[in-house]
């Protein structure tokens, strides 16, 4: 089968050591999905990892250091030092593969009304109180995130084309690993000069889903930092899904069972690579779980 794999940027630690620790098992998972003949290609997010960029640079800047550096500069410096770890893990896995890195750019609507209302979350997590004070003195935007503190938020437009499907294709038929749409891709614009980064985060399911579409894949495979998608997450009666099909997803949804900051764009992205495509399927689990699921031991799988 060929199948897309999105890496969480919650799931790969805070640190270069602990990102680096956390890609090496998953490569290992990878390789035996590799070996086993399937063609498989990775994306990742970067939430943590483009907020921590940011802000070194914006302080080193801030005092004399270095230049600053706008967003979309950052969201590629990303997909670099990520790729980097995943590219590593996974030649030392599969010694005889090629592996590369796109740094991807993906189209969006400068019209979007994303640009409007900020939601998605970057950087660390923060207290009420840190985050009013970082919010006043840098004029950004926090948000709480699903019970787990404060974390600033930018805009997340819709992702409508990407830009390297072209490459990514090519390096793919020549039996290449590709890591592509890093953090959701780097946003950017068409203008009458051209292509022009933007400051905003495409959600990396939904550009994950759209990459998975686009390469007509079986199975788009979303990991995360828990082991299955829940109702009533974080209450008494939270319940872990198995299996959910189209029109209970739809309707959970509906009933705003999931958060906006982290399992409900997830689920979006799963319908919209699913839905009206029987013969597909995707699935919601945890990073390290990703053995298990793949064994139908472990995870949420979504249906038609």
């Amino acid at each position: 089968m060929k199948v897309v794999v999105a890496l969480g940027g919650n799931a790969l630690g805070k640190t270069p050591e602990e990102q680096l620790k956390l890609v090496k098992q998953t490569a290992k998972s990878l390789a035996g999905l590799i070996k086993a003949g399937h063609q498989v290609v990775i994306s990742h997010g970067n939430g943590p990892q483009v907020g921590q960029i940011n802000l070194g640079l914006s302080y080193a800047a801030e005092h004399g250091q270095g230049a600053s550096f706008p967003f979309p500069e950052c969201g590629a410096l990303s997909q670099g030092y990520i790729g980097y770890h995943l590219q590593q893990s996974l030649k030392n896995a599969l010694p005889d593969k090629d592996v590369a890195t796109v740094i991807t750019q993906i189209l969006v609507n400068e019209k979007d009304s994303a640009f409007q209302n900020p939601t998605k979350p970057i950087g660390s997590f923060y207290s009420k109180e840190d985050a009013e004070k970082i919010a006043k003195e840098k004029g950004v935007t926090f948000k709480e995130d699903a019970g787990r503190g404060y974390r600033q938020v930018i805009a997340s437009p819709l992702p409508e084309k990407i830009i390297e499907l072209n490459s990514i294709k090519s390096l793919i038929e020549s039996g290449t690993i590709v890591i592509a749409g890093g953090g959701g891709g780097v946003p950017v614009i068409k203008t009458s000069d051209g292509l022009k980064g933007v400051p905003a985060v495409i959600d990396k399911d939904r550009s994950s889903a759209l990459l998975a579409d686009n390469l007509s894949c079986d199975t788009l495979i979303i990991l995360t930092a828990v082991d299955y998608v829940y109702t009533n997450f974080g209450k008494d009666n939270q319940k872990a899904l198995t299996s959910l099909s189209v029109a209970e997803a739809e309707k959970d949804l509906a009933d705003n069972q999931f958060a906006a900051g982290s399992m409900k764009p997830k689920v979006e992205a799963c319908l919209s690579f699913v839905k009206n495509h029987p013969e597909r399927k995707a699935i919601i689990t945890s990073l390290s779980g990703l053995d298990d699921a793949l064994a139908g031991k472990l995870g949420t799988v979504i249906h038609n």
